[in-house]
């Protein structure tokens, strides 16, 4: 149970899909507890395939007040005192990474952290993936998985990345080892989903098209294109186009792209880890993973163990920056 006198922990997250923000509290052993995952998505037009810059940064704008709405009534119901803020700042932990986008966050965090008079930190948004699936999986509090080198997948419809993640004071220094060279996973479900008419994002409904379809059929015949954990899948993309065009049959295309990213995923985990000396725990984010279709193709056979985060920590979220700000306040001994 946590301590409802407890200091608390403010995420923010504004990426090109979704309004983040979220609170984290430390229970009585120092563990952190999510009691706030608020998600509020952007506006996208039927029949487009997402927004532009300019449009994510002026719908968060004009989400970010209902978030913070959000977030002052936890905490003034949880009678909790803000100890720190954190934000995304970039979208990856490579020099250069950059998004309009995450500028929105870092003004309502800068703003938020002033006002409460409390110190701020900035992290990536792979960053607040990876630890969001950390936390929500489990692995973050089992005993000394944070002391040694993870391989973690970040699949998303901006991101088709794969990183070995070596944890650090405050978060992960990230060596990447594998990535999608044209279109990422995410990219693809939307695009077919779209063209398909399905209302973007279009993942959830392709998940369950393809439940359907898997239950009376099976997809055979799938060729993935990886080479030394780079992935190709603009190709997937105009195999959907093909299906569709001869089929009409929705949940048919859905199971065959959802099982073709599955594929890719898994030749590109069993190729990175070929080059381990022996293999590494795995740890799978990204709105991509919220898809439990995927998860027994990565799973099968595997020698090593695997981590998934839960469906409401692995689309976009800010409860992984709200649990790495809550680490990094602790290990700087602020107040």
């Amino acid at each position: 149970m946590c301590d409802p006198t407890a200091r608390c922990f403010v995420g923010f997250d504004t990426s090109n899909y979704t309004t983040s923000a979220a609170v984290t509290v430390l229970d009585s052993t120092g563990r952190p507890q999510v009691v706030a995952n608020i998600k509020i998505p952007l506006p996208v037009s039927e029949g487009a395939r997402g927004l532009r810059q300019s449009d994510a940064v002026f719908a968060h704008v004009k989400n970010l007040p209902g978030a913070i709405s959000q977030l002052r009534r936890v905490i003034s119901d949880q009678g909790l005192t803000v100890a720190a803020v954190g934000y995304s700042a970039t979208p990856r932990d490579t020099e250069g990474s950059y998004m309009p986008c995450f500028l929105s966050g870092r003004v309502a965090a800068e703003a938020f952290a002033a006002g409460a008079g409390v110190p701020i930190y900035a992290f990536s948004h792979q960053s607040g993936h990876i630890m969001a699936a950390l936390y929500s999986s489990g692995a973050l509090f089992e005993e000394g998985f944070m002391m040694k080198p993870f391989l973690a997948f970040h699949v998303s419809g901006g991101t088709t990345e794969a990183v070995i993640a070596t944890p650090r004071d405050g978060g992960f220094d990230v060596d990447l080892v594998g990535y999608g060279a044209d279109l990422h996973a995410g990219q693809v479900i939307d695009r077919a989903g779209v063209m398909m008419g399905l209302s973007f994002p279009c993942g959830k409904e392709m998940e369950a098209l393809a439940s359907e379809y898997v239950q009376k059929a099976s997809i055979k015949g799938l060729k993935v294109c990886v080479q030394d954990g780079i992935c190709h899948l603009s190709g997937l993309e105009n195999q959907a186009a093909d299906l569709w065009r001869k089929t009409s049959d929705a949940g048919h295309v859905s199971a065959y792209v959802l099982s073709f990213i599955g594929k890719t995923l898994r030749r590109m985990t069993d190729q990175i880890q070929e080059k381990m000396e022996t293999p590494l725990p795995v740890v799978y984010g990204g709105g991509v993973m919220s898809n439990k279709l995927i998860r027994p193709t990565l799973t099968d056979k595997a020698n090593w163990k695997c981590y998934f985060a839960e469906p409401a920590f692995s689309a976009d979220n800010a409860a992984g920056i709200s649990v790495l700000c809550a680490r990094e306040n602790e290990r700087k001994g602020a107040s």
